[in-house]
């Protein structure tokens, strides 16, 4: 009785302190995606505006991150470049999500044939290596940020389909849908009021995870001409259109890439503090 006391108090206090992170990261992401859905009013300049007597103008007091070969601000091309760099990772991991997910349960409640149709077709996508196959799809549509969503997207959504399906093949064989069966309860009321809830912590923490991936992943197809196209600020294009300029006005390209590493760690830290939180061992 004595030593279960110290165990219970410790628990407390790992959770108190994993809630307080849970927070704080949370509130980050979430400032970081406000700051983006309004970042033309945050912008000190027009992103868009060319003054040649600026060009490659060092950091200084009215530039901070200085200003690019055109003598446009780069703290404002920065702050713009966030709307769509950062919304268009969101739209991307909230559409695999949701449509890996959906046919993850439909896989394990549809039966064999259904079953290893999509299963199959999943291994399919998995076969190809995932961002050459991106590159080539991109390609192939010609580029811009539409087709670089669809392009990571197509080769995205098996990893969702794959733990969906595990995670309700589980709870398919659980007693209380047994019992929930046996009440009446039809397939729909089952899937949204059991199955639903009980899988979407493993699911949340994999998108949430998986946001400062598709940030890189976007960005690297920008980088390489298969993304946003210029004049529009987004971060990987706008690293690729300066690159050349590392070496003699390096804050150029470290703008935008600083921008990057900070909201990808961003994400990351608060999926790896999603997952401690809502790992079992923790929660004890």
């Amino acid at each position: 009785m004595n030593k279960a006391a110290p165990t219970i108090r410790v628990q407390k206090v790992r959770q108190n302190k994993l809630q307080k992170k849970l927070c704080f990261f949370s509130a980050l992401a979430l400032l970081l995606i406000i700051a983006s859905f309004f970042s033309e009013y945050l912008c000190p300049y027009d992103p868009y505006l060319q003054d040649l007597s600026l060009a490659k103008a060092p950091p200084s007091s009215e530039h901070l991150l200085g200003a690019d070969r055109y003598g446009r601000d780069m703290l404002s091309r920065v702050i713009a470049g966030s709307k769509t760099s950062i919304l268009s990772t969101l739209l991307l991991v909230g559409f695999i999500t949701v449509f890996g997910s959906l046919i993850g349960i439909t896989c394990a409640w549809a039966g064999k044939k259904v079953d290893t149709i999509l299963m199959r077709l999943s291994d399919m996508f998995l076969a190809f290596p995932g961002l050459v196959f991106a590159l080539a799809v991109a390609a192939v549509l010609g580029g811009g940020v539409h087709n670089a969503i669809f392009a990571l997207a197509a080769i995205s959504w098996p990893k969702y389909a794959r733990l969906s399906r595990s995670q309700t093949l589980a709870q398919q064989s659980a007693a209380y849908m047994q019992a929930a069966r046996m009440a009446g309860s039809s397939t729909l009321k089952l899937i949204c009021k059991h199955v639903l809830p009980n899988i979407s912590g493993p699911i949340l923490v994999t998108a949430m995870l998986d946001i400062g991936t598709m940030m890189m992943e976007l960005a690297g197809l920008s980088f390489l001409g298969l993304g946003a196209k210029p004049p529009i600020p987004e971060w990987g294009s706008m690293m690729s259109d300066t690159r050349n300029l590392l070496p003699t006005q390096p804050w150029v390209t470290l703008a935008p890439g600083f921008a990057i590493f900070i909201s990808v760690m961003i994400f990351n830290l608060l999926g790896d503090t999603l997952r401690d939180y809502l790992d079992p061992k923790n929660r004890r």
